[in-house]
Order: structure tokens, then C-alpha cells, then sequence
């Protein structure tokens, strides 16, 4: 599912303990990934990223549930507001794709709630590691449209990059650290 595309860029991402790896000339997909530890059980760290109610706790760019299934199994959606800094607001449509608890591996793909075909494909693994667990959260953008292609894929695949996805886990991090 996920794919390399272009050449790969490694740098450590400010404020995050994990490494991001951004393409550069990606072509048709822009991709990333970015991996952060926890001194937290990893099941507590699955639980707390696939907690649906709980995104606006953690994601700063998501600042509303608006609707969510009754339970996660393959193909429930769910709508979120999302509000990245600097950008205009939109709800955004997933749809799950796996939820392997016993792996601790959750993958959706989301997009804008409009009729624009371009999407994003996440995948979110926890894996247990001996002072805790590692969160490795990947993403695809799939822009379909000139717009998207050339304009707002790049921007937001930045954005993901150097401070959507390390605010995120810096914030889980503050909630696992708490108890929360």
C-alpha cells in the first residue's frame, strides 16, 4: 500500500524524537512518515490513537468530531472538522480500512467531504519496545486534481511534515505522560 516515491530525504524533525522522511520529486504521491517513543504500554498508545472522540485532544488540526460509528470495523466513516494553521476549515470524510488490535495496526483514508477525488491513505502501528512503545505514523497523498496536484497537496504535505504529525505526538506523548 505504501509506497516510495522519488528520493528520500531524512532529517529529525524539531520537537519530535522520531526521523521524517519527506520525498522530493515524488510525482504522482506525496508520502511521509514519522516514528516517536513512548515510555507507555503500547496497547494505552492504540487505544488513545484509534479513541475517535479523543482526536481533537491530540491533533491540533481537528477541532470536532462530527460524525463517528458506533464501532470501528472495516469500512465505518466518520467526519471530522479539520482546521490546519493558516488554512480555512472543511470536513473531512475516513473510512477504515484495518484495525488489527493484536498487531496494534489502525489504516483509513480520508478526504475532503466534497467531490474531489484526491485522498489521503494513514497508517498508524504501535510496536512495543523495552522502555515502552513506538508510534510509526505513515501517510500518501493521492492529489487527483490540478488544484490539488500542484497547489494544496504540496502545502499540506509540508505542513504534515514539519509540524501537524510532530505536534501530534508530541501532544499523545503529554497525555500518555499524564495519564490521561
Amino acid at each position: 500500500m505504501f509506497r516510495a516515491a522519488g528520493r528520500w530525504v531524512l532529517r529529525r524533525s524539531a520537537g519530535s524524537e522520531g526521523v521524517v522522511a519527506a520525498p522530493r520529486n515524488s510525482g504522482k504521491w506525496l508520502t511521509g512518515a514519522l516514528s516517536a517513543s513512548f515510555r507507555a504500554p503500547p496497547d494505552d498508545v492504540f487505544a488513545l490513537v484509534t479513541d475517535l472522540d479523543r482526536l481533537p485532544e491530540w491533533n491540533r488540526a481537528v477541532t470536532k468530531v462530527l460524525d463517528r460509528p458506533a464501532a470501528l470495523a472495516p469500512g465505518a466513516e466518520w467526519v471530522v472538522k479539520v482546521r490546519p494553521a493558516g488554512l480555512p476549515s472543511w470536513r473531512s470524510r475516513s473510512w477504515l480500512e484495518e484495525l488489527d488490535p493484536q498487531r496494534r495496526v489502525f489504516r483509513h483514508r480520508s478526504k475532503a467531504d466534497d467531490k474531489n477525488p484526491s485522498h489521503a491513505e494513514w497508517l498508524w502501528q504501535v510496536d512495543e519496545e523495552p522502555e515502552g512503545s513506538r508510534l510509526t505514523v505513515s501517510w500518501e497523498l493521492h492529489p487527483m486534481t490540478a488544484g490539488r496536484k500542484f497547489l494544496a497537496a504540496p502545502l499540506r504535505g509540508r505542513m504534515l511534515v514539519t509540524t501537524e504529525v510532530p505536534d501530534s505526538l508530541a501532544a499523545l506523548a503529554r497525555m500518555l505522560a499524564s495519564g490521561e
